[in-house]
């Protein structure tokens, strides 16, 4: 049986599925309060011309503006990859109570990859952090992405080692 954190990240997958289909970089967010899904983003800086269309601030967005508030206290933010650092700061002064988050990003990753701003001290709140939920999903939409846009082939299902399964019979 699946967790509550998986199902919402599942969702967010259906999101990152839409901004591929748009041309963007496969990334979907969820905002969740209580039980309710009150904010939903994909990526589409692209389409929208806009460097800060991330999947997290467009959910983040409508939730505030289906709360009728910039304070979302309690809420859970739902995203298929670590956020950078203007999402994860937009969590925190947004204070957000939870992030749970599928691939790790080691280069871009603010929330305990490249740096942790969900937990700076300097910062005036903290997040609660759960990485790697639904990893291997999440890390595989993206990998397929750009091995599609380098002219590869998608990666198959991987062994338990992490490696991918051979495609040959021998």
């Amino acid at each position: 049986m699946a967790s509550v954190d998986e199902l919402y990240l599942h969702r967010a997958l259906e999101l990152a599925a839409r901004a591929e289909a748009e041309g963007e970089v496969p990334v979907g967010a969820v905002v969740v309060l209580g039980n309710e899904i009150v904010g939903e983003g994909w990526n589409r800086p692209v389409g929208l011309h806009d460097p800060t269309a991330h999947a997290e601030i467009l959910a983040l967005r409508q939730a505030g503006l289906h709360l009728s508030t910039y304070r979302l206290l309690e809420a859970t933010v739902y995203v298929t990859l670590e956020p950078c650092p203007m999402c994860t700061a937009a969590m925190v002064h947004a204070r957000v109570r939870r992030l749970v988050f599928g691939a790790w990003d080691p280069r871009q990753g603010a929330a305990g990859s490249a740096l942790d701003l969900a937990h700076c001290r300097a910062m005036n709140h903290s997040l609660d952090v759960f990485g790697g939920v639904l990893s291997e999903e999440c890390g595989a939409q993206l990998r397929n992405f750009f091995r599609r846009r380098r002219g590869q082939p998608a990666e198959g299902p991987r062994t338990p080692d992490g490696t991918a399964h051979s495609s040959t019979s021998k």
